[in-house]
């Protein structure tokens, strides 16, 4: 298994890093197929954010569904600590959910790759997927400027397969986001789940066929 440790406005010193492979081990007994564990320690130098200045994100990339947990504290060895914590908890779900559906069902949920970035929004709206733009990225992500403005859009593509709301919702617990895009497979839809309070979730669809046949009824009165 691969980790690779990246640092975001800090230096990764040898002793953390050592210590913090040491902590991954772990990783591969609850995730033996894991291919790759990303590591990304960042630094707030914001004195006002000093109590949760450093912060830790880990993504383990596996066969089935991307897993991913991310933790604050003021110091990146309590705040590896904890999102360790929580990446082992959602690693053991999917572990059991995948022992769940060997015993009851043929097959498991379609392999899609979740929408992870929290900041693909515009507001408190999530940006669907678009086709790339020449100028995108390595990792598909494309930054625009709005006219002349200072408004910034950034725009990432996620490549989906369809798959039922009871799955977009396990994915989304897998990647602690609060939204989540996916095809529903029952009806083919764009559609967005997103979390509520407590164990209360939403789920978003768009009718886009209805919409494009009124357009067309339309235009045919017209």
């Amino acid at each position: 298994m691969e980790i690779v440790v990246a640092g975001r406005r800090t230096e990764v010193s040898p002793r953390y890093r050592a210590h913090l492979e040491n902590k991954l081990a772990k990783v591969e007994q609850l995730a033996p197929r894991a291919q790759r564990v990303d590591v990304i320690v960042s630094h707030e130098p914001n004195p006002r954010q000093s109590d949760s200045s450093e912060r830790v994100e880990i993504t383990v990339v596996d066969k089935g569904p991307v897993i991913r947990a991310e933790a604050c504290a003021d110091d990146a060895y309590a705040a590896l600590d904890l999102a360790l914590g929580r990446l082992q908890e959602r690693l053991r779900r999917a572990r059991d959910r995948r022992k769940a559906h060997r015993n009851h069902a043929p097959a498991g949920p379609a392999e899609v790759l979740p929408a992870e970035e929290a900041g693909d929004t515009v507001g408190d709206v999530p940006v669907p997927a678009a086709e790339p733009a020449p100028t995108a990225g390595e990792d598909g992500v494309t930054e625009t400027t709005l006219g002349d403005s200072p408004v910034v859009i950034r725009e990432k593509v996620h490549h989906a397969a369809p798959m039922t709301v009871d799955d977009a919702l396990y994915e989304m617990e897998m990647v602690g986001h609060d939204f989540f895009l996916f095809i529903d497979a029952e009806t083919a839809q764009p559609a967005v789940a997103y979390r509520r309070r407590g164990w209360s979730y939403g789920v978003i669809k768009l009718d886009s066929a209805v919409h494009t046949a009124g357009s067309g009824t339309e235009a045919a009165a017209g």
